[in-house]
């Protein structure tokens, strides 16, 4: 049986897909895949989306999907976040608009990947690398409190040990997280 997240997940990917705009998991279905599983509420998604792709995206999901078409306009012409919520499932997405270098890094290095998900097609996620890194800011902006985000990073680092050490390094300095990457893997040998 296709796991009700999978599935709302494959209909917004697809209905990206058909748009032609270009996306990107996050989070921690991103952390999930490339480190350790583990539960998330909702689901993040890196897009390249402008205001105007709204409508046709409220369309293409059709009625199965709360979707405000005002208020996705607003934030992103601000360069904030926006949800859209699968009704069936009871299931939010966070779009984050790719406003950043970093985000159009991201974008441009998403891989196709299965997700652990039952019945999740496989989909453009960020690499480990790059979802490393967001976490690390993430974990930095949230007040360096939050126990699942450090874990998400450790679990990256200790399934991965062949990671592009450079690229960690210079988007690490370029975000201000060197000194938590430096932590991270410290925490990640005593694993």
């Amino acid at each position: 049986m296709i796991d009700p997240f999978a599935a709302a997940l494959n209909e917004l990917t697809m209905a990206l897909d058909s748009l032609r705009i270009r996306y990107a998991v996050a989070g921690s279905l991103a952390s999930s895949t490339h480190g350790i599983a583990r539960h998330t509420e909702d689901g993040d998604l890196l897009c390249a989306i402008h205001p105007a792709h709204v409508p046709k995206l409220a369309e293409t999901l059709g009625p199965n999907w709360y979707v405000d078409v005002e208020e996705m306009q607003r934030a992103l012409r601000a360069g904030r976040t926006f949800n859209i919520i699968h009704k069936g499932f009871a299931l939010k997405f966070d779009l984050f608009p790719a406003s950043t270098e970093f985000h159009a890094k991201q974008l441009e290095r998403a891989e196709m990947r299965p997700l652990r998900l039952e019945g999740a097609e496989p989909c453009l996620v960020t690499t480990a690398e790059d979802i490393l890194v967001a976490k690390l800011r993430w974990y930095k902006d949230g007040g360096q409190v939050s126990e699942n985000q450090w874990r998400d990073i450790v679990g990256v680092l200790t399934t991965n040990k062949s990671l592009d050490s450079a690229y960690l390094q210079h988007w690490a300095a370029r975000l201000g997280v060197t000194d938590l990457l430096e932590k991270a893997h410290a925490d990640a040998r005593l694993d």
